[in-house]
Formats: C-alpha cells, sequence, structure tokens
C-alpha cells in the first residue's frame, strides 16, 4: 500500500475501500473525495494505467486482481492506456474544492488529465 495513511480504518477495511474507489474513478474518469483519499488513489489508479500500457496478460491478471469489475479492466486495457502511450506517468491530477459542510473535510477532485 503506498503512504502510510491509515485513513482510520482496519488494513483489510482501506484496502476494499481503496480498491473499490480505485475500480469507480477509472470507470467515470473523475470523481470527488477528501483530499488523503485522493493522495491514496493517485498511485494506485496510476499503476492500473501503467499495467494496461504494458499490455500483456501477466499485466492483464495483476489488474484484475485488483480492481473490482472486469469491465473496468477491459476499458483500461483499451481506451484509457492508448491515450496515455506516450506519456510517462502523471496520468491524474488532484484539485482541491474547499471544505465539507458537515465536517469541515478538506475536499478534492481527482481526474484523468
Amino acid at each position: 500500500m503506498p503512504g502510510t495513511r491509515k485513513l482510520g480504518k482496519t488494513t483489510d477495511q482501506r484496502r476494499a475501500m481503496l480498491r473499490q474507489q480505485v475500480t469507480d474513478f477509472l470507470e467515470k474518469g473523475k470523481m470527488e473525495s477528501t483530499v488523503t483519499r485522493c493522495k491514496e488513489i493517485r498511485p494506485l489508479a496510476e499503476k492500473m494505467i501503467t499495467l494496461g500500457k504494458k499490455g500483456d496478460l501477466a499485466a492483464y491478471r495483476q489488474a484484475m486482481a485488483f480492481v473490482t469489475r472486469e469491465d473496468v479492466v477491459k476499458k483500461i486495457f483499451k481506451e484509457l492506456a492508448p491515450n496515455y502511450s506516450e506519456r510517462n506517468g502523471g496520468y491524474t491530477r488532484i484539485t482541491r474544492t474547499g471544505v465539507r459542510r458537515g465536517d469541515a473535510a478538506e475536499t478534492a477532485i481527482i481526474e484523468l488529465v
């Protein structure tokens, strides 16, 4: 797991949450969350796109082991990876959007570049 942010959860809960958020983010291309969660999602999402750029069976299986839905993995390998073929990383952008009204948590939008 990248970083050392525990996000107030146990290891298995945190891993499951990050897997689901990365899956949702790669499906939609954009998502709003807290800044710390966005910072944790970024390296995981970029690794999935890098696996898509490799394009071999081993990379496909590694992506399937992390991403929770097969249609999202197919999207990574067929649509997203060719778009970033000439780019060496930096596939995402985090933009801070202010504080959330209920608990004053700092929010951000993470999106594909």
